[in-house]
């Protein structure tokens, strides 16, 4: 067995063992879960080292490559972390249009080495997050209403199994496995040390809208938002966020921000498919409005990322409905009334109806997407906001057709996340490439 990686791993107890463990969770809300075992790996001989070591001393291990996990699912008392996030190595084939990525590669950093050469992939939204555990999980990212989730845009993935074998799997080599990490999000059973990605050209036009309303007209905003989702073109992600305060566009009051990215060929078709955006019911009521504005990614990353702070304490819960406006207006409201202060937020997420998908694990989703953030600073207020979160979606849960694992919650709140068909397939693939649980699966299931 080749030796575990020196400096880069860390027992309970050793010299720099707590700041390599807090290390893994992106925000200050590190959970008091204390594995046996850090290791820092470098490259996929590190990866196999460790997967050998915890066979041979019957240890799981949980998987962390560096994204946004509000759960830290692969946090786990006693047990082995593999912290793959220095795995960041990226090439590029511009004339056939894919690359092969390492899953500690930032989606960000991606999407702007792509830019560069004219080509795209539709990375996550939050600057810093790394594409492993986006593409695990599905991966809803810049113009995924037209490339579908980012996992299907994963061709091929390098990985080493339970035993410690490297292999490629895809869909003719084993794809069982292909099919089965294409959605599975932190309960793979396998370490991902590469991604085989299809690229595509980059869009001509990347614009943005912008409008922002009093909170008291959520009743005839997320009414309308509701009644047009089928209507928005695809080209257009519209984001509804509600928070206390929007910073960054000088609103000192609490406000419903709905802001959207454009990706067309010219200006004209971008301005085209905003136009919808301008048939809100209140729009004479806006405390801010842009119809159109030139934009690119690097400007978009900058937006998101400040509801995102990496020096406060986070916690999150989410849902896919098609409940009609009516039945979501109390839960809403709700919501509304019990958001801790700016960054927290509620995202309100046209999706859907979503065309047919590819056959993956994968295969869960609907109309309108819910995401509660819950951000704080001080650890003393974790009693007073640690629960808005789940509290609110589990309240709101039986107009819910289930999750989507990139805001997981599973420890704490148990929910659906794929069909009840591939939740079967999965246990079974599972128990063919993993039979002895060395990998951590779920924090919860149902």
């Amino acid at each position: 067995m080749t030796a575990l990686p020196r400096g880069r791993h860390f027992f309970h107890g050793d010299e720099g063992y707590e700041n390599a463990r807090r290390a893994t969770v992106w925000n200050q809300r590190v959970p008091d879960r204390y594995p046996d075992l850090i290791v820092q790996a470098a490259n996929a001989d590190d990866v196999v080292a460790t997967v050998g070591y915890a066979k041979a001393n019957n240890k799981q291990v949980g998987i962390r490559s560096g994204g946004h996990s509000w759960a830290a699912n692969h946090l786990r008392d006693g047990g082995v972390v593999l912290d793959v996030s220095r795995l960041d190595h990226c090439a590029i084939d511009a004339e056939k249009k894919v690359a092969v990525v390492g899953p500690g590669m930032g989606g960000s950093v991606l999407a702007g080495e792509l830019d560069t050469q004219g080509l795209f992939f539709p990375a996550g939204h939050c600057k810093g997050v790394r594409i492993g555990g986006y593409l695990l999980q599905g991966g809803y990212g810049w113009n995924s209403r037209i490339y579908g989730p980012a996992c299907e845009s994963v061709i091929g993935l390098d990985v080493v199994t339970a035993d410690g074998d490297q292999i490629h799997c895809d869909a003719e080599t084993h794809p069982d496995l292909y099919w089965a990490a294409r959605g599975s999000g932190p309960g793979f059973f396998a370490v991902v040390t590469g991604f085989h990605l299809k690229l595509y050209p980059r869009p001509a036009q990347i614009g943005s809208s912008f409008y922002a309303y009093p909170i008291e007209y959520a009743d005839e905003v997320y009414t309308w938002a509701r009644e047009i989702t089928a209507d928005v073109d695809r080209r257009v992600e519209v984001q509804i966020v509600a928070s206390r305060s929007v910073p960054n566009a000088g609103i000192d009051r609490p406000a419903i921000v709905i802001a959207s990215p454009v990706f067309a060929d010219t200006e004209d078709e971008a301005k085209k498919a905003f136009a919808l955006l301008e048939t809100c019911p209140v729009l004479d009521k806006a405390l801010a409005r842009i119809p159109y504005m030139a934009s690119d990614l690097p400007t978009w990353y900058d937006g998101v990322m400040s509801n995102y702070l990496a020096d406060h304490r986070y916690a999150a819960d989410n849902m896919w409905t098609s409940a009609s406006a009516q039945d979501l207006l109390p839960g809403v409201h709700r919501i509304l009334d019990t958001m801790p202060p700016h960054p927290s937020h509620f995202l309100w997420l046209m999706w859907g109806p979503s065309p047919a998908r590819q056959d993956m694990a994968y295969s869960l989703e609907d109309e309108v997407y819910l995401a509660l953030y819950g951000g704080w600073l001080d650890s003393a207020d974790d009693e007073k906001y640690g629960d808005w979160a789940r509290s609110n979606m589990a309240a709101m849960s039986h107009l819910a057709t289930g999750i989507q694992l990139a805001d997981e919650n599973l420890g704490q709140r148990p929910a659906k996340f794929a069909t009840d068909d591939v939740m079967a397939r999965l246990d079974k693939i599972r128990a063919a490439y993993d039979p002895d649980g060395r990998f951590y699966s779920w924090m919860g299931r149902v």
